[in-house]
């Protein structure tokens, strides 16, 4: 009993370690995207910094799973969860990717303004986004497989606002042609949200597999 019972309370640790990776994922997408926005390329370096405890606790998630699968043997719910977990920790860690690269994208570009006209639905873009990972988490925490499949007809609208953006630094380059470089990282900005947005979708694949045990596909 007690041997099981420090078994759930692991379980329980590795659940609390997404959760906050989740958490920090969030606060760390919104502030990367308000500090591109509004050039302060200190906050910027901030997120690149940041990056390092995602690389951290990715892997100590990984080996804490690996080391319960070893010494637990857990039965067939206890061993979706941990492959799970295992699932979503890479999938947060190669969000904060996109992440830092909001920041470096930022860092680059240097201290000049974006131009009026351009951008204009990033941070719209960021809080969807953002709206998609804090409703994945939250289906994780719950072992909601319902809600998790809810989740990825929320990209479309991410794709969307994609097009817009893409647009509008489009139309930009055609009428300032000496700008390319710095519209190509914008639209650098641009492709990160999106492929942002895939991710999550990836992690209401694990949350499904978690719940029903059946592997289903969303992007």
């Amino acid at each position: 009993m007690i041997i099981r019972e420090t078994f759930a309370k692991e379980l329980d640790r590795l659940r609390d370690q997404i959760i906050r990776m989740g958490s920090e994922a969030e606060d760390n997408l919104q502030t990367a995207v308000s500090a591109l926005m509004t050039r302060n390329i200190a906050v910027s370096e901030q997120i690149i910094q940041a990056d390092q405890w995602f690389n951290e606790i990715q892997i100590e998630v990984t080996m804490d799973s690996l080391k319960l699968i070893a010494t637990q043997q857990p039965i067939a719910s206890d061993l979706r969860f941990i492959a799970a977990v295992m699932g979503i920790a890479n999938e947060l860690e190669r969000i904060h990717d996109y992440i830092k690269g909001l920041g470096k994208i930022s860092v680059l570009i240097g201290d000049e303004p974006i131009p009026e006209g351009v951008m204009t639905e990033l941070p719209l873009m960021a809080e969807k986004t953002k709206g998609m990972l804090n409703r994945a988490i939250t289906a994780f925490t719950l072992r909601d497989a319902d809600a998790a499949r809810k989740i990825p007809l929320l990209d479309d609208e991410i794709d969307d606002l994609y097009k817009v953006i893409y647009r509008q630094l489009a139309e930009f380059i055609m009428e300032h042609p000496q700008e390319i470089d710095a519209m190509h990282r914008l639209d650098w900005a641009n492709h990160n949200l999106e492929r942002l947005a895939d991710r999550v979708s990836n992690i209401c694949e694990w949350i499904v597999y978690m719940d029903t045990g059946s592997l289903v596909e969303f992007n």
